[in-house]
Parts: C-alpha cells; sequence; structure tokens
C-alpha cells in the first residue's frame, strides 16, 4: 500500500500539505478565540489590546450617547473587526475550507490522471482514500475546537460585561460626580453668603479710605465755576442789582 502512496508522491505530498494548512487554520483560530475568553472572564484587568479599546469606545460612546439601546449589535461589530495582525479572522475560517477544498480538487485530478493512463483501480484508489481521510480529519478537527460556539461564548462574555457590568459603573461614576459637583456648588454658596453678611454694628469708615482721600483733595483743589460759567453768572448779577 505504501507503494502506491510513494508511487503518485507529488500528488500526495501537495494533498497533505493543503489538508494539514486546513487544519492548522482551525487550531489557529481555536487558540485566538479561547484566549479571549479568557481575558473576558477579568476584564478589569484585561491586557489584551483589542478587549482595552473595547471598553475605551464603549465608555466615550455612553458619554456622548447617554446609552447604548443595541449592546449585542456594538458586541458583533467589535467581533467582525478582530483580527491576526492586519488580516481578520474571518479570512482564516474561509482559508481553511478552501484548502480542505483544494486537496479535494488535487485528489481528484490525480484519479483523472491515472484513469486516462489505464492505471488499474488499485494504483487510484489512494487518491479517493486520502480525500475520505482528509475530510474526516477536517470536519473531526472543526467540531472538537467548535468555532461557532466560542465565538458565541466570547460574545455572550462581552454583553454581560458592556450592560451588566461596565453600564452601571459608568452610571455610578456620573452619579457620584454629579454629587461632588453639587456639594462643591453648596460649599461655594456658603462661602459667599458668609462673605456678604456683615455684623448689624460694624460700619465702614470712608474717611480712612485712600481712594475716598484722593477724590476729597481733588474735589478742595477743584474751582466751583469755570471761568465761562463765572462770566455768565457775573453778567447775571450785575443785571439784577442795576
Amino acid at each position: 500500500m505504501l507503494t502506491l502512496f510513494f508511487r503518485h508522491k507529488i500528488f500526495m505530498f501537495v494533498i497533505l500539505s493543503l489538508l494539514f494548512c486546513s487544519i492548522l487554520c482551525q487550531i489557529l483560530l481555536g487558540v485566538i478565540y479561547r484566549r479571549l475568553i479568557r481575558e473576558t472572564e477579568n476584564m478589569s484587568a484585561t491586557k489584551n489590546k483589542p478587549l482595552q479599546q473595547l471598553k475605551l469606545k464603549f465608555t466615550s460612546c455612553r458619554q456622548l450617547h447617554e446609552t447604548i439601546p443595541n449592546v449585542p449589535v456594538f458586541v458583533d461589530k467589535f467581533l467582525n473587526q478582530i483580527s491576526l495582525g492586519k488580516i481578520p479572522m474571518s479570512f482564516f475560517r474561509h482559508l481553511s475550507g478552501q484548502l480542505t477544498l483544494l486537496s479535494v480538487l488535487v485528489a481528484g485530478i490525480g484519479a483523472c490522471i491515472g484513469i486516462i493512463q489505464e492505471e488499474s483501480l488499485l494504483s487510484i484508489a489512494p487518491f479517493y482514500l486520502v480525500s475520505f481521510l482528509g475530510l474526516y480529519l477536517y470536519f473531526a478537527a472543526t467540531s472538537l475546537i467548535d468555532l461557532p460556539g466560542k465565538i458565541n461564548m466570547l460574545r455572550t462574555n462581552l454583553v454581560d460585561y458592556l450592560e451588566n457590568h461596565l453600564a452601571n459603573r459608568l452610571e455610578q461614576t456620573r452619579l457620584d460626580m454629579r454629587m461632588v459637583g453639587m456639594e462643591d456648588s453648596a460649599q461655594d454658596t456658603k462661602k459667599t453668603a458668609a462673605a456678604s453678611d456683615k455684623p448689624a454694628g460694624e460700619t465702614i469708615n470712608l474717611e480712612k479710605d485712600p481712594l475716598f482721600e484722593k477724590s476729597a483733595e481733588r474735589k478742595k483743589n477743584s474751582p466751583a465755576f469755570t471761568p465761562s460759567e463765572a462770566e455768565e453768572l457775573e453778567l447775571l448779577l450785575r443785571e439784577f442789582l442795576v
């Protein structure tokens, strides 16, 4: 049987390489989502940058719009934007399926070439065997890793944290800030009222005020009438006296 595999070693190498890369993509996605799920179990102390950005974005949206009516949509948008470097996670999911289909296609091409060359059914059988085993391993790995279940669990944890923990914390912080602001304003009004209230017997001595002294000196030194007013007054007096 091994001799039949080595007879088409180039095709077998390509088929097995494609299947291996396909399953490796599934394992990589499972590891990434598993780490995110572990980080969401302690979101307050997480060091994951995407999750920290999610918290900051949610906080800023709450400050701008007071409430976010549809938090699950907000979380779904974040899940669609998760990426490994600059490559989104959806690319790896699609790539895994495409590699599996490509391996089956290569096996079919090898079997067709064997039929054209009039090879026996026994020599073509390894292509079918590798295809069936590869599909079985792919679907087995997919079911064990369970990417849809991990994504659903991650989504549930994020929605629960944003709605039941972070939102209430922001609301409590806002109430605390309002209470502090009200207390500060009350203290300011008390200080202004205390400063405006004075004892009944206390009087202000304006004569000791330097501004009052300067204005009094100006009044003493300044003449009572201008020259023109003095001439008019003198004419009126002469008319009455004559």
